[in-house]
């Protein structure tokens, strides 16, 4: 066999356990939704992570923003699950910030997941929530390009 085609082989292998991973991960993901969304309502915080472990946090809160359940996802690939964090279960969501002594012995990553979860929380109780698309690293490149063509445009024409 050529070199292409045992090459081309495992990188069908390696796209396919991939995948079927990251279903698991998704499914995983809506399972533990499920249960905290029976609770009440869920509170997601995120915080994406391009080359070091992304974070998602969840938490079920009631009417009055008390944690009822809290869950935190982290890592690098689609083996990441979700674990409980039974500390946070009474405390309040509006106080869960840097400053909240829980938090603070977080990793930065968590903290920020956890205060984007807040925010996220005020802003729908508010009616102020907009979902925001991230852009994708293609879309940012072409951005960069752009920007760059026309600030060597102006420096050519004498604008800059």
């Amino acid at each position: 066999m050529s070199f292409m085609i045992v090459f081309g082989g495992m990188a069908l292998l390696a796209y396919l356990g991939q995948a079927f991973l990251g279903f698991l991960q998704i499914k995983h993901f809506n399972q533990v939704y499920q249960n905290l969304r029976k609770q009440g309502k869920v509170a997601i915080g995120r915080r994406a992570g391009k080359l070091r472990q992304g974070t998602i946090v969840m938490f079920a809160v009631n009417d009055q923003a008390k944690i009822l359940d809290a869950y935190k996802m982290q890592g690098v690939t689609v083996l990441a699950k979700f674990k409980r964090l039974p500390q946070y279960i009474g405390q309040d969501l509006y106080l869960i910030d840097r400053k909240h002594p829980l938090v603070q012995k977080e990793n930065k990553l968590t903290q920020i997941a956890m205060e984007d979860a807040r925010e996220v929380y005020i802003r729908v109780e508010i009616g102020d929530y907009k979902e925001e698309k991230p852009q994708s690293t293609f879309q940012q490149l072409g951005n960069l390009a752009t920007q760059m063509k026309y600030t060597l445009s102006n420096k050519v024409k004498g604008r800059g």
